[in-house]
């Protein structure tokens, strides 16, 4: 396995419209973000880098939302996301589009994100699949260099691990949208196989206790059993005539 952190500087698109078909991903994106946003509740989203401020967030009842990236559109706050300008335990969900597939160090990055979320707090992550057709085209060297195979691929398993480790309780997570190139991702497909889905979706909740509680040993009780002379002179008062 490769390590999680790069030694080469990853160049993040500054909106969707610089990944080819990005419509189609983002569209996708929110079509399965749509039934959980009414489930988020809080004061402040933060949604970190360019991919998460363009996503649609306008049904999540959270008022106050930031868009906070290096660089980018509609941002409210510019800087590092390796260094979040917020207080510890003060956002109360957090949405990373992506992110993760364009940095550098993730797990840095999860860590800071964990600083800064509330108790209970949610986390939204999304990121590219490698066993996809996305993932196929990645091992090609003519598309290595191109949006989106220049991003980093993360299996799904390994970022249910990171999120194991930082004591996370997976909500959901799903693949969706095979095919790239069609608006839809092949519906058909996408049905029937949602495991080759080009696009990984986790929701996740940040926990203070343990996820697998060690059970308290309680020592059994030891039970009292009459004394045979006792239990015979009950037994013939009872049948006495």
């Amino acid at each position: 396995m490769r390590p999680a952190r790069a030694r080469k500087t990853i160049v993040a698109p500054a909106s969707w419209d610089e990944i080819p078909c990005g419509d189609y991903y983002r569209a996708a994106l929110e079509q399965q973000l749509q039934p959980w946003w009414g489930k988020l509740y809080g004061f402040h989203l933060l949604k970190i880098g360019a991919l998460s401020a363009g996503i649609d967030t306008q049904a999540c009842p959270i008022s106050h939302q930031v868009n906070f990236a290096p660089e980018g559109e509609g941002l409210h706050v510019r800087g590092d996301p390796y260094y979040l300008p917020f207080a510890a335990k003060s956002v109360d969900a957090c949405l990373l589009s992506h992110t993760l597939a364009y940095a550098d160090d993730p797990h840095r990055i999860l860590r800071e994100v964990d600083r800064v979320l509330i108790d209970d707090g949610w986390m939204v992550l999304s990121s590219f699949n490698p066993l996809s057709l996305l993932g196929i085209g990645k091992l090609m060297p003519l598309f290595r260099k191109r949006q989106p195979y220049s991003s980093r691929l993360f299996t799904q398993m390994r970022l249910l691990d990171w999120l194991s480790l930082l004591n996370y309780e997976v909500m959901v997570h799903r693949r969706f949208h095979v095919l790239p190139w069609k608006k839809n991702g092949g519906k058909l497909l996408s049905t029937h196989l949602p495991a080759l889905g080009c696009m990984t979706l986790i929701i996740a909740r940040k926990r203070t206790f343990p996820l697998t509680p060690t059970a308290k040993k309680v020592p059994a009780q030891k039970q009292k059993i009459p004394q045979a002379v006792g239990a015979t002179k009950s037994y013939r008062e009872e049948h006495r005539d």
